[in-house]
């Protein structure tokens, strides 16, 4: 059993790992303070080859550098890095954003899971990073590098959270509206149906979530919230159909939850990993509002095929 004997395993391949690339490590940065991050480091230890995969890792209030043992976990990681440390480098643009939005704009961006529109528009922020890191071919490995993505950034930040908000300002229209028909639903002959849509609610609506999402798969936050409106419109109508279609869902959020729970924390940010909530959510349209289609075909067969992958990487 590979997978158990890698969990048995993690804490001495870690331990191996790190003591291959000692002066490396950094911690407690608030500035491209070194020079070029090499991709790999190769050492023999204990008479083996380690190879250790360095990235940059967000601390919260400042960024530092480790090693991963694979290289999923490495691109997780220094994506994550490097969008903390291009905040830190950056100006906020929330202060420009907040001159920019009319009274009726903030008082519909004001119902947000933030506590507060300059904390949502920091999320917002996060998303549009993101999206230009890709634009812009991906994080930077060098001092050079990250400085040409850092005046990248800074120059079109405020544009691109600017497009960013018009899609979440969507969003959070249409979760609201869910929200109100939720709480307008007394027949208690489907109050598990509206525990677990308040359950989905909450997983697609949450602080951070923009950032979360990304500002491509925003469209698709849309599309999931209108589902859920279809769902409520049948739902009256055969609550039976619509409880067996819910524990088809449940069975795959629990295998996802134990694959979840069996990665070690670094991995569970991997690409691969992150896609299979999504792709749960994809399987939410095409059972409960189908005519609303899917960008690809989706079925508990290939997502628990996806899950097989994400594991064995």
């Amino acid at each position: 059993d590979l997978p158990a004997l890698q969990r048995q395993l993690r804490q001495e391949v870690r331990q191996v790992v790190a003591a291959a690339a000692p002066e490396v490590t950094r911690t407690g940065l608030t500035g491209w303070e070194f020079g070029t991050l090499p991709r790999t480091i190769e050492q023999v230890r204990a008479g083996y080859a380690v190879t250790a995969y360095p990235a940059l890792v967000d601390e919260g209030a400042t960024v530092g550098v480790r090693v991963f043992d694979s290289e999923a976990e490495q691109a997780a990681a220094h994506w994550a890095g490097t969008r903390r440390l291009l905040r830190l480098t950056v100006p906020s643009p929330a202060k420009i954003l907040q001159g920019r939005l009319s009274n009726e704009a903030k008082l519909a961006l004001s119902r947000n899971p933030h506590g507060s529109v300059p904390a949502l528009i920091e999320d917002a922020a996060g998303a549009a990073i993101d999206q230009l890191v890709a634009d812009a071919g991906g994080p930077a490995w060098d001092a050079d590098g990250f400085a040409a993505l850092r005046d990248r950034v800074r120059a079109d930040l405020v544009d691109t959270v600017v497009e960013v908000m018009q899609r979440v300002r969507k969003v959070l229209a249409a979760a609201y509206a869910v929200e109100q028909r939720l709480g307008a639903t007394k027949n208690l002959a489907v109050v598990a149906a509206l525990a677990d849509i308040r359950n989905q609610l909450s997983g697609l609506v949450h602080a951070g979530f923009v950032t979360e999402a990304g500002y491509a798969r925003l469209p698709d936050l849309l599309r999931y919230l209108t589902a859920i409106e279809r769902r409520l419109d049948r739902l009256p109508g055969n609550p039976q159909r619509d409880k067996s279609q819910q524990d088809r869902i449940a069975v795959v959020q629990k295998e996802y939850a134990d694959l979840l729970a069996a990665l070690p924390p670094a991995r569970r940010g991997a690409a691969a990993v992150r896609q299979i909530r999504w792709m749960i959510e994809e399987l939410r349209v095409n059972v409960f509002a189908q005519a609303l289609g899917t960008p690809y075909p989706v079925s508990e067969q290939r997502i628990y095929r996806a899950m097989d992958d994400a594991e064995g990487r």
